[in-house]
């Protein structure tokens, strides 16, 4: 259409006037769609910048759209009274829990500094006799000790006859992580772990090394890391195995930028993450250079089961073969709904306070397992299945009731609409959880395995090279899995460093985190020091 200003002549015919108001209050309508779209996103852009983080929601905002969502038809959110016994009254010296110093950890080397009397003191002030030892203060002060550099002299004797001058015999060379190289294994492990878990860059680990006097280039420890990896990759790799025997995966992807050495600066790559169930409880990275669903396809090639993933298109091609199962993540929908609660507060209220009625049914079971120490997990399994049947069902029901009822009468492309549009897209796999215990109602423990490469990527920036890329996967796949089963991962690395060289791949089980065992002697023969 011709632009209209002041001076452009109208028509004098009605029905060319009209044809011109109706293409005017048209465009009217674009620019004022397109207005609060862009109010939105500038929105959601300040308060991610700026705001909290969190989508909590304020209970007085659902107080004043109450009666919309009463009008809704929704079940009562009210939790039924639990009858429990009258606690007796706590005797008046207990302490309140969670307050107080917390006991040193037992495992940490202790150094006895005794604080003795003077002899002259000891002496009895009536008769003058030595005192006798009745007992000991003891009070514990927890002090830091600098980490230090060590270099490790590796002697073999040669030995030779000295009658015939020959003969000359030497101690085998002991298998290192790195065939000749500089580094041991316990200094290769702290710099992985201060990069990976610590998200210490290596400029950064270069400036502390040459505080110790060592000059350590950032190329050369990461060749280090990819030689480390290259080692350890067989542990993964039985690691993604045992994920794939879960009966529920949980998957998610996030960007990570790779310098492209073709001369085209910064590409996107992407690591991936597949989070096994609870008899399977690893975290596995892929790197893949693009956002395809080749990597996906490789890796889930063969598993049968539950996948729980965001609802991106990539998954797709998974779901089709119908031996995989897609599970949705109520999380991803809510956040459609709370993206859309300054345009239409009142559908996107209705909708956000039902979904706080399923976390909080989520939540009682959960509380329920805490009472209960002697359920299994088929146990725990079985009770979750039961209560959603119960109290989840009737929600779910009204949910997908209202949202038909409102797709026709929210415009598509507005945010209401999107999230309408999402949620009943996806609505069979939002309900997923509703046909067994053992599967969530979100795939939280996979976005929350993908906040260390966030925190790690604003501090190492970008990964070298698509091999860094999988370099960074392997490595952040034993420091994430570590910290699951609260086993510390410079301990763990420094320990199979030293081993998997050696170990029989016939038995690469037995490296993996949760059936490690550090080997008896500290220090094995020839690497004392």
């Amino acid at each position: 259409m011709t632009p209209v200003d002041a001076d452009t002549p109208l028509p004098d015919d009605l029905e060319a006037a009209h044809r011109l108001i109706r293409e005017l209050l048209a465009t009217l309508r674009q620019q004022t769609h397109l207005n609060a779209d862009l109010q939105r996103q500038l929105e959601q852009l300040l308060r991610r910048i700026y705001g909290k983080k969190s989508e909590k929601l304020d209970p007085n905002q659902l107080l004043l759209f109450a009666r919309e969502i009463l009008e809704a038809g929704g079940p009562d959110l009210t939790p039924e009274p639990e009858t429990t016994p009258t606690p007796e009254p706590a005797p008046a010296t207990a302490r309140t829990p969670g307050h107080g110093r917390k006991p040193l950890p037992a495992g940490l080397p202790r150094r006895r500094v005794v604080h003795d009397v003077p002899t002259r003191e000891r002496l009895c002030p009536d008769c003058g006799g030595d005192r006798a030892p009745i007992g000991e203060e003891v009070r514990e002060q927890l002090e830091y000790v600098p980490a230090s550099l060590v270099v490790i002299e590796h002697v073999r004797p040669k030995y030779a006859c000295p009658a015939c001058q020959a003969h000359v015999v030497i101690a085998g060379r002991l298998p290192e992580p790195i065939e000749k190289g500089l580094p041991g294994p316990g200094l290769i492990a702290h710099v992985a772990v201060s990069k990976y878990a610590d998200h210490l860059p290596l400029y950064r680990q270069e400036g502390i090394f040459r505080r110790f006097g060592v000059e350590l280039s950032r190329s050369t420890m990461c060749g280090w890391m990819a030689a480390a990896a290259a080692l350890l990759e067989p542990i993964v790799k039985a690691m993604l195995k045992r994920v794939l025997t879960s009966k529920v995966v949980q998957t998610d992807d996030t960007t990570v930028p790779v310098q492209d050495h073709d001369g085209k600066g910064i590409k996107t790559g992407r690591l991936w993450v597949q989070v096994g169930d609870g008899d399977n409880r690893f975290i596995v990275y892929d790197y893949t250079p693009d956002h395809s669903g080749t990597g996906p396809g490789r890796v889930f090639k063969g598993y049968k089961g539950y996948l729980q993933a965001d609802a991106c298109s990539v998954y797709d091609a998974l779901f089709a073969g119908g031996s995989i199962v897609e599970v949705g993540c109520w999380m991803h929908a809510r956040r459609k709904f709370y993206d859309a609660r300054t345009s239409d507060p009142a559908r996107s209220h209705v909708l956000l306070a039902w979904v706080v009625g399923l976390y909080e049914i989520e939540e009682g079971a959960k509380k329920a397992r805490q009472k209960h120490p002697e359920w299994d997990g088929a146990a725990w399994h079985a009770y979750r299945y039961e209560l959603r049947l119960e109290r989840s069902r009737p929600i779910l029901d009204a949910i997908g009731a209202w949202l038909e009822a409102e797709r026709p009468k929210a415009l598509p492309k507005s945010p209401i609409g999107e999230a309408i549009g999402y949620a009943l897209n996806h609505w069979d796999a939002l309900i997923r959880p509703l046909e067994a215990g053992f599967l969530e109602i979100d795939n939280g423990e996979s976005e929350r395995a993908m906040k260390p490469v966030a925190i790690g990527r604003k501090n190492w920036l970008f990964a070298g090279s698509d091999n860094g890329g999988r370099t960074a996967a392997v490595l952040m796949t034993l420091c994430a899995t570590c910290k699951a089963w609260d086993i510390d991962p410079f301990a763990y690395l420094r320990d199979v460093l030293d081993r998997v060289s050696t170990h029989p791949m016939s038995r690469i089980e037995e490296l993996l985190p949760d059936r490690w065992k550090p080997l008896e002697a500290a220090d094995p023969p020839g690497r004392k020091g």
